[in-house]
């Protein structure tokens, strides 16, 4: 009896294995062929509708890392605001203190991390309007 149960266990671990080593080269297989067949530079602007956002989706032509920041922030500051509430009864030193600093260093942290997007969006914007500037320049003197 026991040992019917270990074989299955153990026909169960061959087969999720088997599975996994499948899904890692399908995923390096794919990923490689979206890489030099759909996001080459030849379509960049070529896809409109869901294949355009996709297109910039993948190429991370559009960061959406922003948005998700605000939202979790927003979660963050109202979840520390109502748990806070529950300290009362404890200490009302502790719920000042969650209440009030809790919510500052929550925003504290979610602002250094927009100012790291920030840089790396006035960074990109910088380098794309050099390059168009340099663009331009050798046009000219052609």
């Amino acid at each position: 009896m026991y040992g019917s149960k270990s074989l299955l266990n153990i026909s169960g671990a061959i087969g999720s294995a088997v599975w996994v080593i499948l899904s890692l080269i399908l995923a390096i297989v794919g990923g490689i062929l979206i890489y030099f067949l759909f996001l080459s530079k030849k379509n960049e602007g070529k896809f409109t509708g869901f294949l355009g956002w996709l297109y910039d989706f993948l190429s991370f032509k559009k960061m959406f890392l922003e948005a998700l920041l605000k939202v979790t922030y927003l979660i963050v500051a109202i979840y520390l605001t109502l748990s806070s509430f529950a300290l009362i009864g404890d200490s009302f030193l502790s719920f000042l203190l969650q209440l009030v600093l809790g919510n500052i260093v929550a925003r504290v942290v979610y602002e250094f991390s927009l100012i790291l997007l920030v840089i790396c969006r006035n960074t990109t914007d910088i380098a794309k309007n050099t390059r168009k500037v340099q663009e331009n320049k050798s046009d000219g003197n052609k």
